[in-house]
């Protein structure tokens, strides 16, 4: 947990593309429906561009689910976006971040340009201080739900 009421989150995955490419792949958010798990998700104000813009995303599960409502509150091309949830399930923060990464392979014809890609989350849980409990036990399978959506994302990528 840190600190107040938020509880974190994280996951990080190195992408085969440089800083552009990546950043632009990451906030592309009509593309996010094909490797996030179980959500859909859309630009809204400003086409979910700049501070203010907007970003919602419908997460369900067989017919069960909700839209979460995002505002951009930092916004840091090609490196970082943190939105802010307005829902009344998910609020807190999230942030991508991108930064550039070089892997030295053994020989310089081996070696290559990539990105390290890290999707964090600083959420209120919901139901206050239960929320709040029950995070040590929610956060594992909340992290690899991020962790599949990212392996999904390297796929995808691939394509």
């Amino acid at each position: 947990m840190t600190s107040g009421d938020t509880c974190h989150a994280e996951a990080t995955v190195e992408l085969e593309l440089d800083l552009q490419d990546a950043w632009d792949v990451v906030v592309d958010w009509s593309r996010q429906s094909r490797w996030m798990l179980f959500t859909r998700v859309w630009a809204t104000g400003q086409d979910g561009v700049g501070v203010g813009g907007g970003v919602a995303a419908r997460t369900s599960v067989g017919g069960i689910g909700f839209t979460d409502d995002m505002v951009i509150t930092q916004w840091d091309p090609p490196n970082e976006c943190t939105v802010k949830h307005l829902g009344k399930i998910v609020r807190g923060t999230g942030t991508f971040a991108v930064e550039p990464r070089v892997w030295c392979g053994i020989t310089p014809a081996d070696s290559k340009v990539v990105s390290a890609f890290t999707w964090s989350e600083d959420v209120i849980p919901p139901f206050g201080r239960l929320g709040r409990l029950a995070w040590p036990i929610v956060r594992p399978a909340f992290e690899l739900m991020m962790r599949i959506s990212l392996r999904r994302l390297v796929k995808e990528i691939a394509v």
